[in-house]
């Protein structure tokens, strides 16, 4: 008996059945997370709060620090990437802040080229992150120091040139503004289920999520496509979701050389904010959204509302098939209740 033959006879070398889908077409082997000094799954809830103090006029400081490192990492089994990574992992911490806060982010550069970080949100011209606002040569350390608005989903990547090759290299991460429920007493009881550490968002399962690529020859085009990086990594290790918990995810494509990627899940709907600046819905009860570049928002559903959602493995995944079989798949396992 040949072994495809035997595999599909369902000996012990066959893949578990969620890891057929898609013909089988799935990494084989696992990462060395403890080498790379990051895990896709601790990646999708480990925000980065920082350091908070208070100004002398009252108002609250909250201060980062992030360093450049060359650093090669895992991509998928076998396969080593060289990137250039913000605090020691791809994507970069995912930092979080209040709406009104003043931050300050003090980036030090150990990597071998000039570097900076340049933040999607609102800020002066000198602290932009591009050539003479913020890009530092190897050795150097600059800070930057702006009010933490808009709320909502954002991000931060290098901006020196050549951009493309920063980025790639794995130059980015998430940057979430929650919004001040104070602000907007409209949407107050809103407001609170997204702000950091309340009572009301302790309720949401929430997820950082980047979606990103690898072009491991450097030829300008992707061999391998992710979630957090590693190909794969949330189909062998599926994600919890407690049913009865809404779930919330801070998703942005920071993929290089293609022009969209794009996020669908299977057997729900969700309620889709673009850029997160909002607290009502772009897009209600959708199952698919495209993201070009850069561009980022957040999803919110459950498991919990409608009877056919049985607790069980529920895929999610890129809706370009070239990006799900080059590795941008996986599954939500839901279940009654967390251990």
């Amino acid at each position: 008996m040949s072994a495809a033959t035997d595999r599909k006879a369902g000996t012990s070398d066959a893949a578990p059945p969620h890891m057929q889908a898609h013909g089988a077409m799935i990494t084989v082997g696992d990462v060395d997370n403890e080498r790379n000094g990051f895990d896709p799954t601790s990646m999708l809830t480990d925000w980065d709060l920082g350091t908070v103090s208070t100004l002398p006029d009252g108002r609250r400081l909250r201060t980062f620090e992030v360093e450049v490192e060359d650093k090669e990492i895992e991509i998928a089994p076998g396969v080593m990437f060289p990137a250039w990574t913000f605090n020691g992992r791809v994507p970069g911490p995912s930092l979080r802040a209040m709406e009104g806060e003043r931050l300050r982010i003090i980036l030090r550069n150990y990597g071998s080229h000039p570097h900076s970080m340049h933040f999607h949100g609102i800020h002066a011209a000198r602290m932009d992150g591009i050539p003479g606002a913020g890009v530092i040569n190897p050795g150097e350390e600059f800070v930057y120091e702006f009010d933490a608005r808009p709320f909502g989903c954002h991000l931060y990547h290098c901006h020196a040139l050549p951009l493309a090759r920063h980025i790639h290299k794995g130059m980015y991460g998430l940057f979430v503004i929650d919004p001040d429920p104070e602000l907007r007493p409209e949407f107050r009881d809103v407001a609170l289920t997204r702000l950091h550490g309340s009572p009301e968002n302790a309720r949401w399962q929430e997820l950082a999520m980047v979606m990103n690529a690898f072009d491991t020859n450097f030829d300008g085009e992707n061999e391998f496509y992710a979630c957090n990086t590693i190909a794969h990594c949330y189909a062998k290790k599926p994600i919890r979701i407690e049913k009865s918990r809404p779930v919330r995810i801070y998703l942005a494509n920071l993929t290089e050389f293609d022009p969209i990627n794009s996020f669908h899940i299977h057997g729900n709907f969700f309620d889709y904010f673009d850029q997160g600046t909002t607290l009502t819905p772009t897009l209600k009860t959708v199952d698919l959204i495209m993201q070009c570049q850069a561009q980022r928002g957040i999803l919110e559903f459950t498991f919990g509302e409608h009877a056919d959602h049985e607790p069980g493995l529920y895929m999610f995944h890129a809706h370009q098939s070239e990006f799900t079989e080059l590795g941008w798949m996986g599954m939500f396992d839901v279940v009654e209740e967390v251990a």
